[in-house]
């Protein structure tokens, strides 16, 4: 078709209704966007009247770039448009004539749905759908008018330029809040499968996160290093930019093996994270901690412990999965497909030192006097904060 192009529609959800602040959210969403498909060829991203639109001046992979901007987050569709050079309305029936042709199979049910967000143009949205209606009822055999749930909806846009495209093309994205725009927030990310799924939730509400993985050598391998990698590099596809700081832990680990008791080993190795990300924290200026606790799950998990946990903290500790049971948690996981990752067989620090049997009663009182006679332990934490290697996604 002469004077059209195909280009890529973005819709968007919850920020439309943000007012005089809408457009911070929009820049991020459209930041977003822009990281995601790097690589995918020469192409712009402009807003256009509610609407993002993503142009490439040549060798654009609709294929390879549709799935790359439905799983950020902010964004509830997208889909391939036909933008047309002018705003005549002949060439807008000429157009949308040669669209429902080339996708639609006749004998079929349609409508012409129409939005006219560009009020200098003359026809009211109605009538432009009306007359688009008319014109290919004229034109194509098979085609019966069907206001209600018809099998084939042309959608036409009129902003700044006009846009044809169908419901059939659409696909739905996730939804949620731009990536950072609800502030920042530092993920306990481990190799499990739980962890993931609540930063992958996390992100979903806006918040932007910096992870931060606890390494112990020579307990755990490289290969449980890489694993969260890749589960830090899956999760930073859904918008935004991700951090991960991988926390030397081995000293820290030994010294409270050395100094606790066997059955508080596991409240007390998560207290050192806690307090670890809670310093990271301030340096990220994040305004929460992100964990996959899910009560009841495992010892570590119960009410109590969860409870003595929490004390090690001063900033309010997310637990987005805390009332998923696992096969929930799962279902999440393998859709955002970090499953997979999360089950190849190597262990993280925490499953190295399990006791046979874990206290699932602790007293805060005991565990923080237990923590408070090392002394040592505030001095290999802010070290290994320092010793930190930072993988940025």
């Amino acid at each position: 078709m002469e004077n059209t192009k195909e280009v890529l529609i973005i819709k968007y959800g919850e920020i439309a209704l943000r007012g005089k602040n809408r457009y911070i959210y929009e820049n991020m969403l459209i930041d977003a966007v822009r990281k995601n498909l790097t690589g995918c060829g020469d192409f712009w991203v402009h807003k256009e009247q509610g609407r993002f639109v993503v142009e490439w001046n040549s060798g654009a992979d609709f294929g390879r770039a549709i799935p790359l901007v439905a799983r950020i987050f902010g964004i509830t569709s997208v889909c391939v448009a036909i933008k047309l050079a002018g705003q005549d309305f002949d060439d807008i029936k000429d157009v949308a004539l040669a669209y429902a042709r080339q996708h639609c199979k006749t004998p079929t049910t349609f409508k012409v749905d129409t939005r006219r967000a560009n009020k200098q143009f003359p026809l009211r949205s109605d009538e432009t759908s009306g007359l688009v209606g008319e014109h290919l009822l004229n034109n194509m055999e098979g085609l019966k008018v069907k206001l209600s749930a018809p099998e084939f909806t042309l959608k036409i846009e009129i902003r700044n330029s006009v846009y044809i495209y169908s419901t059939d093309v659409e696909v739905k994205g996730l939804g949620g809040l731009p990536p950072g725009s609800a502030g920042r927030g530092v993920l306990l990310l481990s190799g499990g499968i739980d962890s993931p799924v609540a930063g992958w939730l996390a992100a979903k509400r806006g918040i932007g996160l910096t992870a931060v993985y606890f390494h112990s050598p020579p307990y755990t391998s490289e290969r449980a290093k890489e694993k969260v990698v890749d589960l830090a590099r899956q999760l930073s596809q859904f918008g935004g930019k991700f951090k991960l700081m991988v926390v030397p832990f081995t000293d820290i680990q030994l010294k409270l093996v050395d100094r606790t008791p066997p059955e508080k080993i596991t409240i007390m190795l998560k207290r050192s994270m806690l307090r670890i990300a809670e310093k990271v924290a301030a340096k990220e200026k994040a305004l929460a901690l992100v964990t996959g606790d899910s009560v009841g799950q495992v010892a570590s998990q119960t009410l109590h412990s969860l409870h003595a946990m929490t004390g090690a903290a001063n900033l309010p500790i997310l637990r987005p999965v805390a009332c998923f049971d696992k096969h929930e948690i799962i279902a999440i996981a393998q859709k955002i497909e970090t499953f997979d990752i999360s089950i190849r067989p190597y262990d993280d620090c925490c499953t190295l030192f399990l006791p046979k049997h874990p206290e699932t009663k602790p007293k805060l009182s005991i565990i923080q006097s237990i923590e408070g006679s090392i002394n040592e332990l505030d001095g290999l934490m802010e070290r290994a904060i320092t010793e930190s290697e930072i993988i940025k996604f």
